[in-house]
């Protein structure tokens, strides 16, 4: 039976941190098996979090695509301060973030067509139970937000990173993600008051 070189070699390298092989990709030309092995470990990971800061299957394959891209060719910047899932994070919310502003000017400059045939598309998905009505509602609340608050609260909530994570993957200190997702708190509170139609307490 014969072995496929380049499949051995990625299987051999399965016991290796996800550090050392970020180490040993460095050191690699184009498809090395280290950075081979590094992806296949992450593809379902950074498609997720593509998809969660996307809002769309289509959308999310494109952008975890992109990040692939860059992640090869930023595959030497890797400096070991943080561990390698969370700069691997930082790259796929730094290139969402990318495309979902350059696919917000699109928008504004086709004009609002697109942007109603989408909430019309939207509207009637929702239409069909309590259920999806609600979390309809919820992205409509984080659409809402500035695009990097939204993704801070994607992370933190939706894939449960601590401060320090979220620190490393957004440039900036645990203290500062900290206040700055109580304030988001604080503001979708209110909103989610306004669009279920509850008072907003105002004491305090």
């Amino acid at each position: 039976m014969r072995v496929n070189p380049e499949t051995s070699d990625i299987a051999g390298l399965g016991g290796l941190a996800d550090e050392q092989l970020a180490a040993q990709a460095a050191r690699e030309g184009s498809d090395g098996a280290a950075f081979t092995a590094l992806m296949d470990r992450y593809r379902e990971k950074v498609w997720r979090v593509c998809w969660r800061l996307m809002g769309g299957q289509h959308d999310a394959e494109d952008a975890a695509q992109e990040v692939f891209v860059r992640l090869f060719f930023e595959r030497g910047k890797f400096a070991g301060r943080s561990t390698y899932s969370t700069w691997l994070h930082g790259v796929a919310i730094r290139t969402c973030l990318m495309l979902r502003r350059s696919r917000s000017r699109r928008q504004r400059r086709e004009g609002p067509g697109g942007d109603e045939q989408i909430a019309t598309h939207a509207d009637t998905q929702a239409s069909g139970s309590n259920a999806v009505d609600a979390s309809h509602d919820i992205h409509k609340l984080l659409e809402g937000l500035d695009e990097e608050d939204r993704a801070l609260v994607l992370m933190r909530f939706g894939e449960s990173h601590d401060y320090e994570q979220l620190a490393e993957m957004f440039g900036t200190t645990a203290g500062a993600c900290r206040m700055r997702i109580s304030r988001i708190r604080e503001k979708l509170s209110a909103k989610a008051g306004r669009l279920f139609g509850e008072p907003v307490d105002k004491k305090g």
